[in-house]
């Protein structure tokens, strides 16, 4: 049935230099270390959803988490295939700035521990400040809820790092680059527990550590709180530098953002600010508002352009519409069966990214893409999902028309390309029927009303 090519007899299937080959080991390396992180993360998620549930009140809507797990899935299949490039390295850092070299000793990663702590707080001002670093950091906050699952809202739209840069710091110290490799993911995931409404404040660790109570001010769209605790470890580069505000017993924070993304898709929320950006700047009459949009303070449009090309803004936390799309059992069911489905895509991926190899391990990724816009277009109720979701099922049916196989699986299961293919066919054909459902391109929002006198904090 299938045509064989023999394409994945050999997991080197083109020729590679030995860096490639270095880069792509330390590639599955970290594909290996995510599939250990991610049903560890998904367990907690879930955790959380029951444990609200059990407790009566729930901080995780469906569709949002939905959203949030798929927002995680292209954040890490794009940090796995090493898909951004660093203008200079911190290893070239070390060797030509360093004023001095120590050891990798127990002190060495503290002292690692706190310079990316004190980079990753300039880093998140820089990004809430100036409105083109916006877009680099929207999507974490985009979710209208606040829990574990909006966590792994992380960005796409970033390609070039200058993170480097801003660890300078760490480099005149010569801390080694094994250290900074091993703490960085380190720090990134200890920034996952306190994404939670269930934690009440937690005594003298609020005058240490970042807590939920002062993440829950930090993703609040509310006057009081926007831009405020941006630390991410230490709370205390917040109280040293002005940009700490402790959550008030009167205010209960609001979450989101004060124009609402309206939409499930990820993909889109990791450009949208960009785009409005790119419209504002060609419509804009001045040619130094033009320049200046991009460095301005985040929000700021251009007068002409505000009052011709007004934006949606909320303008009152307490009274708002929540996003919400239109939903069923068996929808939701639906639902869930293709995020199971995208992680189980993912994993075969992160488990054999040097055995796929180049350039097919790219291939890979952008079908992943596919699948994810395909997916939440129809967590969206777009009425054109159904042709995303044919795109997905012609790229995924061609990769094993073309190569035989789907990236070498028949190793391990001679039958999977018969139940992939069945997978695509009735993913397209369940499309089909949610986006000729009536009023199935009209996203249904319902309205969240606030009041300062009736809402709590757990």
């Amino acid at each position: 049935m299938w045509v064989n090519h023999e394409l994945w007899q050999s997991p080197h299937t083109l020729a590679k230099s030995p860096d490639f080959a270095k880069a792509q080991q330390k590639m599955e390396q970290y594909g290996k270390i995510l599939l250990i992180a991610m049903p560890a993360f998904l367990a907690l998620v879930l955790f959380e959803k029951w444990y609200g549930w059990y407790r009566g009140k729930d901080t995780v809507r469906n569709l949002d988490m939905i959203s949030s797990l798929t927002s995680g899935v292209t954040n890490v299949t794009k940090d796995v295939l090493g898909l951004s490039i660093a203008i200079i390295s911190y290893s070239w850092l070390v060797n030509h700035l360093a004023i001095t070299h120590i050891k990798a000793t127990w002190l060495t990663y503290l002292i690692a521990f706190i310079c990316i702590d004190f980079t990753g707080y300039w880093v998140h001002r820089i990004d809430h400040k100036v409105n083109f670093f916006w877009n680099s950091h929207i999507i974490h906050h985009s979710s209208e809820e606040f829990n574990l699952a909006c966590a792994l809202r992380q960005s796409i739209s970033v390609f070039v790092r200058i993170f480097s840069f801003i660890m300078i710091p760490a480099a005149l110290l010569g801390v080694p680059s094994i250290v900074v490799a091993t703490v960085l993911p380190l720090h990134l995931f200890a920034q996952f527990w306190y994404h939670t409404r269930h934690i009440k404040k937690m005594g003298f660790l609020e005058k240490i550590i970042v807590t939920p109570s002062h993440h829950r001010v930090h993703h609040a769209l509310n006057k009081e709180y926007i831009d405020k605790n941006l630390g991410q470890i230490f709370i205390f580069w917040d109280k040293l530098f002005g940009t700490f505000q402790e959550e008030l017993p009167d205010v209960p924070p609001v979450y989101g953002i004060t124009r609402p993304v309206r939409t499930w898709n990820p993909i889109k929320i990791n450009f949208q600010h960009l785009w409005l950006l790119i419209k504002d700047a060609w419509r804009a009459n001045s040619f130094k508002d033009k320049l200046r949009i991009w460095f301005m303070p985040t929000g700021w449009r251009p007068a002409d352009v505000e009052e011709k090309y007004p934006v949606y803004k909320i303008d009152d936390a307490y009274n708002f519409e929540k996003y919400e799309t239109t939903q069923s059992t068996l929808f939701l069911s639906w639902s869930w069966f293709q995020l199971v489905a995208l992680l189980l895509f993912i994993s075969y991926l992160f488990g054999n990214v040097a055995r796929i190899g180049s350039p097919h391990m790219y291939y890979y990724g952008a079908f992943v893409f596919i699948y994810v816009y395909a997916f939440t277009e129809m967590l969206d109720r777009n009425k054109y999902a159904f042709v995303w979701e044919l795109l997905k099922a012609v790229v995924g049916i061609g990769f094993i028309y073309w190569y035989g196989d789907w990236f070498g699986v028949n190793t391990y299961y001679s039958w999977m390309n018969y139940l992939l293919v069945s997978f695509f066919v009735v993913s397209f054909l369940v499309s089909v029927f949610y986006s000729l459902q009536p009023n199935s391109n009209m996203a249904l929002r319902f309205a969240k009303i606030y009041r300062r006198d009736t809402e709590t904090q757990s």
